[in-house]
Order: structure tokens, then C-alpha cells, then sequence
């Protein structure tokens, strides 16, 4: 059934003042199952733990899923903005405050305290971790943890969000392809995989927890000894595994991110870009547009990536050796070898592509510097591990706390309502920071605009999760090559006038000038015949 918007709004028409019927009885529904949740918090004993735990999941998607149909099933398709800057939750209100402090503190039990959830390192487990435990036994046959927990009520929350996403975009092809996208690799690859991975797990044959779409410098600890042994120690299986992280970083990575842009994981496969996406939706006008949030991002990201690169080359220095007759790669031919090809990738990029990358060329220069500084330190003070006089080991201990928990966690998600869905991306991520550079030197993704066609509503700009004027761009007619797109598309899935369009196309003319708009004398036959 055809319904008919009777206004000529660009966003949809009037803010809703309240909710409706149907929705207040989907909120009851999702409630209900998270008032269980808190009821196993308090370590009430469930008589059928399987029973209860299905009815919770099931109350808390049907409630999203319910809700979602009650906002946008009877919407015409096309832009909608559902009054989001009407609404506190969704405008830094008193509701985003308590929300933000509900996700905060339920990160930080889970990160610190997981006790309090009834995780037990002896004994059966209790709380609410003691309740997912039929749920772990079925897919894994071991007993749950918190991050079992965490990773089901994950998954959960991308799949039914990711609901409410595709009614929300319902009239994008490509919106409805990349949500589809990131359901399935976050339901397949990051939770059942893993969980079907440890089952063939036994005394003679053990393989590490490997969630397959997470890729270095993410997964920064994929190549620390302990997990190279189990690889290692599991026979082929093992080994392809290893080969396959490796191959990740250095021919699967560049070569899709040459054709597709970071898109292709940011916004297609990333477990936290899919949670950013989803969940995460309502709040992505909230980005910080400033040119400071932009300085401070370049300086944090660029940080990020520099402090996890010394911290994988501490690794695997820390368990090689000097005698050439016991190892094929040696501590120094590693340091070598990764100074090598720091300053071989430096020199190309500067020689070729300095121009590009503008100011970011003196961020590249610094983190180089830094770099090629630490090897010499492990090579004159390096010692089983050390750095100057610090243990790698704690080193790495300190990265996976203030970036993997506090960053990642607590704040970039806990934090959606009050700084915007992609925090964690923006300043955090050190993949992202090297896809983005991946994107800006050699990818052939582009966004193209036609600024003749701009009215400056705005709707692009405002609705950019990673905090880029996209407006500017469109009315100067110039294409959008900045590192930190992710390529989600809804500047364009939100333009009234189809200014904007993602492409792959030719590396010539993608960082272009402004030479016709400008009106120098150039040949446009020239540039016509480059498009044919």
C-alpha cells in the first residue's frame, strides 16, 4: 500500500511529539526482556536458565523490530530525518546524558568488573553471565564469559537495528546491500565462527580465539607468541590461518582497498562500523564538524597507528634471537627488514605523492621519525621484550587498556548519544587510519559531485558521521577524497537533488582541481574524451 505525504518538507515533515500506541507496546516488550537480564544481574535463580534466556533475546528483537516497523512502515520512501534534533536522546538531552551513562557503566563492569555479572573462575558461573551459559554450551560446549555475553547482545543489536536501518533507507539499493553486508559478517564471522572454531578445540589441537575479518593493526595482538604457537602447534589448519592474517595486511587489504576504498571494511564488514551503522544511526549528527575536532583527530589517529606499529615490531623482536645458526630471522635482520620497508613506503609516498597528501605529509614525516628512532632502541636497548627500560609486555598491557577498552569500548560506543556514532573510527582506530591512508594515495573510490546542481540544504554535511563538510565540497563541484570517508553513502542517500555519487573509477583526475570552475584556460574536449 502507496501512502502519500501530504508537505513539501525535504525531511519528512513534522517532528513526532510523542509516541505512538504500538510503539509505547514495543518499548514495554523490549524492556521486559532486559528486565530479565537485570533480574540475573542480581543473580536470581532462573528454574530454566535456556527458557528465560530465549525469551529475553527474543522480547528485546521483537521489541526493535516491532518499533521499527510501528516508525516506518507506513513512510513514504525517501528522506527522513524523523525530527532527530526535536528529540533528547537524540539532541544531547537529559535521555542521551542517562543513556550515555547506562552504556558507559555496563562497559565498565564488563571490562573491570565482570564478577558482578557472575563470572567465576571456579565453580559454575552465576548472574547474568551464569544465564547465557546454555546458549555458550550449544555453540561452543564451553561455559560463557562476559565476552560471550558481550558478543551475543553484539549481534543481537546489529541484526535488529540493522532492521530498523533498512526500513529507515528503504529506498537505497546500496544502503540495503552494505546493512545487509555487515548483519551477516558480524552474525557468521565475528560470533559463530569463533564459537564454532573452539569446539574443535582438544587436548592434541588448539586454535586461538580468531574473529576472520578482524585484520591487523585491529587485531594488534594476533601475532604475539602465545598465539603463533597456537597456530603454529594446530598443523595446517593453523598455519593457513597465520598465512591468512599475514596475507590480510599486505596483498588482500591493499588490492580491495585499491577498488573499493576503506568502504569495503568500514562500512561493509567491521563489527564496529555495523554496531555504528545501526545502532549507532540515530546519533550521527553529532560528529564533531569543527576544524578542531579535525586537528585533533589527524594528531590522536596518526598517534594511534605509530604507537601500535612499535608495539607489533616489540612483539616479534621480543621472541627472536641473535644466532643466526638457530633462526632464520634473526633480531636484527627483523629490525632491518621493517626499517627497510618503513623507509621504502616513506620515500614512494613522499616522492610520488607528497602533493596528495598536503599537510598530512608532515604527520607521515613524524610518525617515520618516531618509528626509525624506536628500532634503533630495541636494537641498542632491546632485550627480551624491553623498550628503553620499559617491558613490552606492559607496553602492550597499557595500549589494550586505554585503546581496546577505554577507547573502543567505553567511550566510542558508550558515548553514541553524546559525541556521535563513529568516535572510535574517527580518533581511535588504527585500521581505519591505515585504510584511510590506503584511500587517499592509490584507491580508485571516489565521491563525485555535481555543484550545479547544490541548493546548500545542508542534509549531507549534517548527516556525515566522520565529520566532514561534505556541503563544501558539493559546491565547488569537487570530489570528495578524504581519508577518513568510510564511504557509507548517506550523504548521498540524504541529498533531495542526487548531487552526490559514489564511484570507482580512473586514478586521473580523482584529487582534481578547480580549473574549469575556476574558468582557466583548459581543453574540455580533453576532459570528455578522459571519461569515455
Amino acid at each position: 500500500m502507496k501512502y502519500t505525504e501530504h508537505n513539501l518538507s525535504l525531511t519528512g515533515g513534522n517532528p513526532p511529539k510523542s509516541l505512538t500506541t504500538s510503539q509505547k507496546f514495543a518499548v514495554v516488550l523490549g524492556l521486559t526482556g532486559l528486565g530479565i537480564f537485570i533480574l540475573a544481574i542480581t543473580n536470581y535463580n532462573f528454574p530454566n536458565k535456556s527458557m528465560w534466556l530465549a525469551a529475553a533475546l527474543t522480547a528485546i528483537t521483537s521489541g526493535i523490530i516491532w518499533f521499527s516497523l510501528a516508525a516506518y512502515s507506513h513512510k513514504t520512501e525517501g528522506i527522513k530525518n524523523d525530527g532527530v534534533w526535536f528529540k533528547s536522546i537524540a539532541n544531547r538531552g537529559v535521555w542521551a546524558w542517562i543513556l550515555g551513562v547506562v552504556l558507559t557503566g555496563f562497559y565498565i563492569v564488563l571490562y573491570f568488573y565482570p564478577q558482578f555479572l557472575g563470572l567465576r573462575n571456579e565453580g559454575d558461573n552465576t548472574g547474568l553471565v551464569g544465564l547465557f551459559d546454555p546458549l555458550s554450551k550449544i555453540l561452543s560446549g564451553n561455559p560463557a564469559s562476559q565476552w560471550f555475553v558481550y558478543g551475543t547482545l553484539y549481534t543481537i543489536a546489529i541484526l535488529a537495528f540493522g532492521f530498523k536501518f533498512f526500513l529507515k533507507y528503504k529506498h537505497n539499493r546500496y544502503e540495503k546491500l552494505r546493512t545487509i553486508s555487515v548483519m551477516f559478517f558480524q552474525l557468521a564471522f565475528a560470533f559463530l565462527i569463533p564459537e564454532f572454531m573452539a569446539r574443535l578445540n582438544s587436548d592434541s589441537f588448539s586454535l586461538p580465539y580468531y574473529d576472520l575479518k578482524n585484520i591487523w593493526p585491529l587485531n594488534y595482538y594476533n601475532f604475539e607468541q602465545y598465539r603463533v604457537d597456537s597456530f603454529i602447534s594446530a598443523g595446517s589448519i593453523g598455519t593457513g590461518l597465520l598465512i591468512f592474517g599475514i596475507a590480510s595486511i599486505f596483498i588482500i587489504t591493499p588490492i580491495l582497498t585499491y577498488k573499493y576504498g576503506k568502504r569495503w571494511y568500514c562500512s561493509w564488514v567491521c563489527g564496529c562500523g555495523g554496531l555504528a551503522e545501526t545502532a549507532g544511526d540515530p546519533f550521527r549528527h553529532l560528529s564533531d564538524k569543527s576544524q578542531t575536532a579535525w586537528k585533533i583527530e589527524r594528531w590522536v589517529v596518526h598517534s594511534v597507528v605509530v604507537f601500535v606499529t612499535i608495539m607489533t615490531t616489540a612483539v616479534v623482536h621480543s621472541y627472536l634471537g641473535n644466532d643466526s645458526s638457530k633462526y632464520w630471522l634473526t633480531k636484527d635482520l627483523f629490525l632491518i627488514g621493517v626499517g627497510t620497508l618503513l623507509t621504502l613506503v616513506f620515500a614512494l609516498v613522499m616522492l610520488f605523492k607528497r602533493k596528495e597528501l598536503a599537510k598530512d605529509a608532515v604527520y607521515g614525516a613524524i610518525g617515520y621519525f618516531t618509528l626509525i628512532i624506536v628500532l634503533l632502541a630495541l636494537h641498542f636497548f632491546g632485550s627480551d621484550g624491553n623498550l628503553f627500560f620499559f617491558e613490552a609486555e606492559k607496553l602492550r598491557a597499557s595500549y589494550g587498556f586505554m585503546i581496546g577498552a577505554i577507547f573502543s569500548g567505553v567511550v566510542g560506543t558508550g558515548f553514541y548519544p553524546i559525541f556521535g556514532n563513529r568516535v572510535w573510527c574517527r580518533f581511535g582506530c588504527p585500521m581505519a587510519a591505515i585504510l584511510g591512508f590506503q584511500q587517499r594515495l592509490f584507491s580508485r573510490f571516489r565521491i563525485t559531485t555535481n555543484g550545479g546542481q547544490c541548493i546548500s540544504c545542508g542534509n549531507c554535511s549534517t548527516y556525515c558521521e566522520m565529520g566532514i563538510d561534505v556541503r563544501a565540497y558539493a559546491q565547488k563541484g569537487e570530489n570528495i577524497v578524504r581519508s577518513s570517508c568510510v564511504g557509507c553513502g548517506i550523504c548521498s542517500a540524504v541529498c533531495p537533488r542526487g548531487v552526490l555519487k559514489l564511484e570507482n573509477d580512473s586514478m586521473n583526475g580523482r584529487i582534481n582541481s578547480n580549473e574549469i570552475l575556476l574558468g582557466n584556460d583548459v581543453d574540455l574536449m580533453d576532459y570528455v574524451n578522459q571519461g569515455k
